[in-house]
């Protein structure tokens, strides 16, 4: 703060963010690495009036940090200014002290028990091989800013991802990440992951076309972290959203309630302070179909005339963790209604071929499922999704009451998800 201020920065704000992470990977149901990472990273934000920029080290060091705080200061006066100036909140403020120290000291050992209940859970639903990650972060995150704000938080946080196999084209995968040991529960994810292998025995070219979908945990929550990003203020701003222009319009069916909240102790994502130092709260994105409020750190807050959401992202805003809200159906239930369909338990690489419309595509991975007359008739293969968020969202006909902590490679934001009938989702072919 003392660089910031000599540098004369009308606006700071620097946050470090410390960590040990234990990392255990494993593949034909052993441990083949384990790692420990100790990662430092200290992160600068200046303003200069209407002129602000970012930068970030990973040398912990002060004097390295002052070198970067200089050179961030030269490289933003050269740059153009906003149309708008928006100071950092003013402080101090108080914070959710539940929030503030979230879990315990798990000893690394338990890694180890955890890793085998997982690959016992896969095998007892008939996996053959099991592989996958778990990882336990214990972070300490302090924020010093020009408005007076001085916070420290420090946190617990675990993921797992397991992925089961029958054969070389017979395999599930699930996942889950939380700050609580309690809610933790390694046998069931392998046990889920097991299943799906078992059920995807002797896939099948699958065929193109229009199909009703149910969407897994795995894949719904993909596509809400897809709309998690484009309620981003910034992404609005930056021509990067298919929710531009839809504030207070429905986007969804009436059944889909979306919640960011930060505020769940127990949840991986939760934080008590954004990244200006404002305490975080619990907000409604979309609401029974409406579109509620856009994600608004102070500078686009001003920009679109609104108080901030609390989620800063010094230049973008983000979700902590997205909840879903409705539904009250079993996934039995959901197969019942389906003469024909597709039931897709996981997707890689979404990728859009219009982000402005939300025209995009995604691979399915591992279990994929024909459904006749409610009943699951074959594994299938082959196939990608390719078809339109909102168009998906407006087809969304009902959801388990049952839902999932989802976060892995493909999902960032840890989601929880359920699984999602949505009618005549278009299949195309995948071919390589």
């Amino acid at each position: 703060m003392r660089y910031a201020r000599s540098v004369k920065a009308t606006d700071g704000a620097v946050e470090l963010d410390d960590s040990v992470s234990y990392m255990i990977r494993f593949s034909n149901n052993e441990i083949t690495v384990s790692k420990v990472f100790r990662e430092t990273t200290t992160s600068v934000y200046l303003a200069f009036g209407e002129r602000r920029g970012v930068g970030s080290i990973s040398v912990p060091s002060v004097g390295e940090v002052g070198k970067l705080i200089k050179g961030l200061a030269s490289t933003i006066k050269l740059a153009a200014p906003s149309d708008i100036y928006a100071p950092l909140p003013r402080g101090p403020f108080k914070y959710e002290a539940k929030l503030l120290r979230r879990g315990g000291r798990t000893p690394p050992e338990a890694l180890v028990e955890w890793v085998s209940e997982a690959i016992s859970g896969a095998q007892s639903a008939g996996a053959k091989r099991v592989a996958g990650s778990l990882i336990l972060r214990r972070g300490r995150r302090i924020l010093y800013t020009t408005g007076g704000v001085r916070a420290e938080a420090t946190s617990e946080r675990i993921e797992l991802s397991v992925r089961a196999f029958l054969d070389g084209e017979s395999s599930g995968q699930f996942s889950t990440a939380t700050a609580s040991r309690e809610e933790f529960a390694p046998r069931k994810v392998g046990e889920t992951a097991g299943e799906i292998a078992s059920m995807a025995r002797n896939p099948v070219s699958g065929e193109a076309g229009v199909y009703d979908a149910i969407l897994g945990p795995m894949v719904f929550a993909n596509i809400l972290e897809e709309v998690g990003e484009a309620a981003s203020a910034y992404s609005v701003l930056t021509g990067l959203s298919f929710l531009t222009d839809k504030l207070n319009e429905q986007v969804s069916s009436r059944i889909l309630t979306l919640i960011d909240d930060p505020t769940i102790e127990t949840a991986y994502g939760s934080e008590p302070f954004d990244d200006e130092g404002l305490p975080t709260r619990r907000k409604a994105i979309i609401e029974s179909g409406i579109l509620k409020t856009y994600l608004h750190n102070s500078a686009t807050a001003k920009k679109f005339n609104v108080e901030s959401t609390a989620n800063a992202g010094w230049i973008n805003p983000a979700p902590f963790n997205l909840v879903v809200e409705g539904g009250s159906a079993t996934l039995n239930s959901l197969l019942s209604r389906v003469d024909r369909g597709i039931l897709v338990t996981n997707d890689w690489y979404l990728r859009y071929r219009n982000i402005r419309t939300g025209d995009f595509s995604t691979l399915p991975r591992d279990g994929l499922f024909l459904v006749k007359n409610g009943s699951i008739e074959a594994a299938l293969k082959d196939l990608r999704i390719s078809d339109n968020i909102l168009r998906m969202l407006a087809n969304l006909e009902d959801m388990t009451a049952d839902k999932y902590w989802i976060k892995w490679w493909e999902v960032e934001t840890p989601v929880k998800a359920p699984y999602a009938l949505i009618r005549s989702v278009n299949f195309t072919k995948s071919t390589f």
